[in-house]
């Protein structure tokens, strides 16, 4: 097994695992009694006993377990978890602690995927626990850094279809309607650009395409605008782009790079190219119905010919407002998540540690949110704005399942490397919606949804 204590970040169980996310609560009168009952400090005390049981447990001797821990002790894990989840949500603190106490004592970030999720289900209901007043909020709630983000992305962009999935059905539905317009130029505008991990296929397909289509010219231009959080990301992605595009020179490209929040009507579009406007995992970011349709909006009088949206199955179904009920959504899509790891990655894989510690993250937002942030489905916010969703080809479809084929028959899938995927026998491409989407689920489990849309009114 790797050794993890020269890591920062895996020093401590809760503090690794219990990040970034604003508290939540459904009701007013629930926070503030939840606020009323932590503040005692008898509570706070064994609160952070719960931490420092996580902490004992990740640096004493236990070892990576490589046997499941059995039906039996699953199950019992899961019982604790919803139990604690139903004390939580009645405010009944004892038995809350008594619960999250037992689960920490048996779970690990190091066991096998029941643990690891429970782990992290434990992580998130003990942070809900606590209030912004706590001396410990914070240094729970620590964000974690760019680094630490983009190695856990690029971890499991390699490992696992689910990017790679989103990533080639949208840019088959952008490149199909480029084809369709026949125009000379494309501009792609993504309003998360991560890294720009997405678009070095699309700059490929758009080369080989001019080479094999007689319709096509000689020499296309491809214009991307992409928002990120920071400039250093924009910088970092822009030279990314920009030296794989150097090996086309059938293709001209640029990159323009706008942080997150600015102005929308900077935006400028040509009429001699075509638009398209990638909201792939937008959603995730952008939690408030009112900011969702403000962008919306604005992509409307942009007048596309393709949006495509790509969305985590836990976010764009109408998660339920019963906090309990939300629970038992998340904890089955992530899972899931967790169970299709285990067909990527070593269960003693430092990568492994990394995407799960960022899965953990997520868990904490989906299971924190107030009632402030969006409880409709981007597709009914979608149909408001003004867009209908598109047929998708049946190449698309053809093209995903090839996809997850070739993964499932590469050499690197019966390697060993703690790089590469053993097999993806589990994930399978699920048609919806009558054809106008597909998704990427694991085994039953839908876990990614990818669609087009364009402007109808």
């Amino acid at each position: 097994m790797e050794s993890i204590n020269d890591e920062d970040e895996f020093l401590s169980l809760k503090l690794a695992i219990a990040t970034q996310q604003p508290l939540g609560c459904e009701r007013n009168k629930k926070r503030k009694r939840r606020e009323d009952l932590v503040s005692i400090s008898s509570y706070e005390e064994e609160i952070y006993s719960l931490l420092q049981i996580g902490e004992q447990m990740l640096n004493s001797t236990h070892k990576t377990s490589k046997e499941s821990s059995g039906g039996r002790e699953g199950l019992h894990l899961i019982n604790l978890l919803l139990v604690a989840a139903a004390a939580v949500n009645d405010n009944n603190l004892t038995s809350a602690m008594a619960n999250l106490s037992e689960l920490c004592q048996n779970v690990s970030v190091l066991g096998d995927a029941i643990q690891r999720v429970s782990a992290y289900f434990a992580a998130a209901l003990t942070a809900r626990l606590l209030t912004q007043k706590s001396p410990f909020y914070h240094t729970i709630m620590k964000p974690p850094t760019s680094q630490e983000e983009f190695l856990a992305f690029t971890h499991l962009y390699k490992v696992s279809p689910l990017y790679q999935f989103a990533h080639f059905t949208a840019n088959q539905a952008i490149i199909e309607a480029f084809e369709n317009e026949n125009k000379p130029s494309l501009h792609v505008i993504d309003f998360d650009i991560s890294h720009g991990f997405q678009w070095p296929s699309l700059i490929q397909s758009l080369s080989q395409n001019i080479t094999t289509t007689p319709a096509l010219l000689n020499r296309i231009s491809l214009r991307i605008t992409g928002f990120a959080t920071t400039l250093n990301e924009l910088q970092e992605t822009e030279a990314r782009l920009l030296s794989f595009a150097k090996g086309f020179r059938n293709l001209s490209f640029e990159f323009h790079g706008l942080l997150k929040g600015s102005n929308l009507g900077n935006i400028v579009t040509l009429e001699n190219e075509t638009t398209a406007v990638n909201l792939s995992f937008h959603v995730n970011d952008n939690r408030l119905t009112a900011d969702i349709s403000e962008t919306l909006k604005a992509v409307h009088s942009l007048r596309p010919s393709v949006v495509t949206v790509v969305e985590q199955d836990v976010i764009c179904r109408k998660l339920p407002q019963s906090f309990l009920s939300r629970f038992m959504e998340s904890l089955h899509y992530f899972a899931a998540m967790f169970d299709s790891l285990d067909d990527c990655l070593p269960i003693d894989s430092h990568e492994r540690l990394s995407i799960e510690n960022h899965l953990g993250r997520e868990i904490k937002s989906v299971m924190n949110f107030d009632d402030q942030r969006h409880d409709e489905r981007e597709r009914v916010l979608l149909e408001s704005g003004g867009f209908c969703e598109m047929e998708l080809s049946s190449k698309n479809v053809m093209q995903a399942k090839l996809l997850l084929k070739i993964r499932s028959h590469s050499p690197s899938s019966s390697s060993s490397s703690s790089s590469s995927c053993v097999n993806n026998g589990g994930f399978r491409v699920v048609e919806r919606d009558d054809g106008k989407g597909i998704s990427l689920a694991w085994q039953d489990r839908c876990l990614i949804t990818a669609s087009a849309w364009q402007c109808c009114v």
